[in-house]
């Protein structure tokens, strides 16, 4: 490209880092508080309802004077971890993105939460995990 065929408004200027030229597309500190605590209020219920499995489960099981064994403690306590785990990357992922890339990182880390609870659940009704 010649200089006689560059666009008029064109100045050539190069940004001088990239954490310049992203900062005027990130979204506004309040903002993203909002879109966080939103988002936040479905991720602490998963981990309250994994909470609830780990209590639930260990009361069943000494109700039927069994114990549950190492296998099943740890797929209960990585079901507590796993929506702490997801949330924190969703927000560290999406904390210099426009508001809309956040939306869709909570999103898309919450759907897969939601799988993998359901699997866990599926594997305790289902006997499928037979770790003794």
């Amino acid at each position: 490209m010649t200089e006689a065929s560059a666009p008029t408004g064109s100045t050539g200027a190069v940004p001088a880092s990239a954490e310049q030229a992203s900062a005027g597309r990130a979204t506004p500190l309040w903002l993203s508080i909002t879109i966080a605590v939103v988002f936040g209020v479905f991720y602490a219920y998963d981990v309250w309802e994994a909470v609830g499995n780990l209590v639930g489960m260990n009361l069943y099981a000494d109700g039927l004077g069994i114990a549950l064994t190492g296998g099943g403690w740890a797929l209960l306590v990585i079901g507590i971890a796993l929506p702490l785990l997801v949330f924190g990357t969703a927000f560290w992922l999406g904390r210099r993105r426009g508001p809309l890339a956040q939306i869709v990182l909570f999103l898309a880390g919450f759907a897969l939460v939601q799988v993998l609870a359901a699997d866990v659940s599926a594997l305790f009704e289902l006997s499928g995990l037979d770790l003794s």
